[in-house]
C-alpha cells in the first residue's frame, strides 16, 4: 500500500471498482432522474432512480424477469429481452409521471448497438425523453431477434433451452412484437 503524508485512501466502492465518482458527478448535475441500466449473466435490472443525500432511492425498478408475465418465452438478458425491458420500465415510469431521465450504464463499456442502448431504444420508443445519439441504439434486425433466428439455423443444437420453454428460435421476431404489443396495450403494473 503507499504510504506518504500526502497519500489519500480512494473511497471503498472506487477501490472495488464498482462507481465512477466523476461520472456519477456528472450524472447527478443534471439533476434529472436516471435510467439505470444493468446487465447480469441472467437478467437485465432498469430502474428509475433519484438522488438523495442520505443514498439513491429508486422510484421504479422493472426486471427483465417480469416480462414473464407478459408471455415472453425467450432468454432474460438477450438484446429483445432488453428492448422490451426498457418498454416496460417507460410505461411504469409515465404512469407515475416521470417523463424524462438520464441514461446511466454505470461502469458498462458504451458499444454502439450494444444491450445497454437496447434498454435505452425501449425506454425512448415507451415515451420516456432521454437524451441520446441515435448512431449507439441497435437497429430493427437486432431488436426484433432476427441474428438470433438466423444463428438458429446454422447451430440449432444450441437453443434447446427455448424449445424446452415453447419457442422455436426462427419464431423470435414475430413473438417479440406480440410481447410488445402486450406490454403497450395491457393494464399489468
Amino acid at each position: 500500500m503507499a504510504r506518504g503524508a500526502r497519500y489519500k485512501v480512494p473511497y471503498r466502492r472506487r477501490r472495488e471498482g464498482k462507481t465512477n465518482y466523476r461520472k456519477r458527478l456528472k450524472l447527478l448535475l443534471s439533476r434529472k432522474p436516471r435510467l439505470v441500466v444493468r446487465i447480469t449473466n441472467k437478467r437485465v435490472i432498469a430502474q428509475i432512480v433519484e438522488y438523495n443525500p442520505k443514498g439513491d432511492r429508486v422510484l421504479i425498478g422493472v426486471d427483465s424477469g417480469m416480462l414473464r408475465m407478459y408471455g415472453w418465452m425467450g432468454d432474460l438478458n438477450n438484446t429483445p429481452a432488453c428492448y422490451l425491458t426498457g418498454l416496460l420500465v417507460a410505461k411504469k415510469a409515465l404512469k407515475r409521471g416521470i417523463g424524462e431521465a438520464i441514461l446511466d450504464i454505470g461502469l458498462h463499456t458504451p458499444t454502439r448497438g450494444g444491450r445497454v442502448f437496447a434498454v435505452l431504444r425501449g425506454a425512448i420508443e415507451g415515451g420516456l425523453n432521454v437524451p441520446h445519439d441515435p448512431d449507439v441504439l441497435p437497429d430493427d434486425y437486432r431488436i426484433m431477434g432476427e441474428h438470433i433466428a438466423q444463428y438458429y439455423e446454422m447451430r440449432p443444437d444450441l437453443f434447446g433451452e427455448y424449445e424446452r420453454r415453447g419457442l422455436k428460435p426462427t419464431d423470435l421476431p414475430q413473438h417479440v412484437e406480440d410481447v410488445k404489443g402486450r406490454i403497450v396495450g395491457d393494464g399489468h403494473d
